[in-house]
């Protein structure tokens, strides 16, 4: 079944200096587990290839079933240079959670629609 992330998820994001961090939390345990094995560093890189110039990097908080990526040099100089960028790492957990994903049907009854 094809989703959206939003269906399974929900992000929180914000600015980092150049970099912008995007903090995804799961609705359900089984989700999570899944998304561990299958929301890597590499599918986010993809996702946001045409803003994210730097490595991303991934890190998992089992306990509140999330998972936080850091996209280096995101942000073109800061969130804060105006003049510069008008880029703002807010936004990056609303372009996340657009990702489309492939979800195994045994998944499928923990879909948000």
């Amino acid at each position: 079944m094809k989703i959206q992330l939003n269906q399974i998820a929900g992000a929180r994001s914000g600015d980092k200096g150049k970099h912008s961090n995007v903090g995804i939390y799961f609705y359900n345990e089984k989700i999570y587990n899944w998304a561990k094995e299958v929301l890597t560093e590499e599918m986010i890189k993809n996702h946001f290839s045409e803003i994210v110039f730097g490595e991303i990097h991934r890190y998992e908080l089992d306990n509140i079933l999330a998972l936080n990526f850091i996209l280096k040099d995101s942000l073109r100089g800061g969130g804060s240079e105006t003049l510069i960028n008008d880029a703002q790492g807010k936004t990056h957990g609303q372009a996340a959670l657009l990702l489309e994903l492939d979800l195994p049907k045994e998944l499928e009854n923990y879909v948000k629609s």
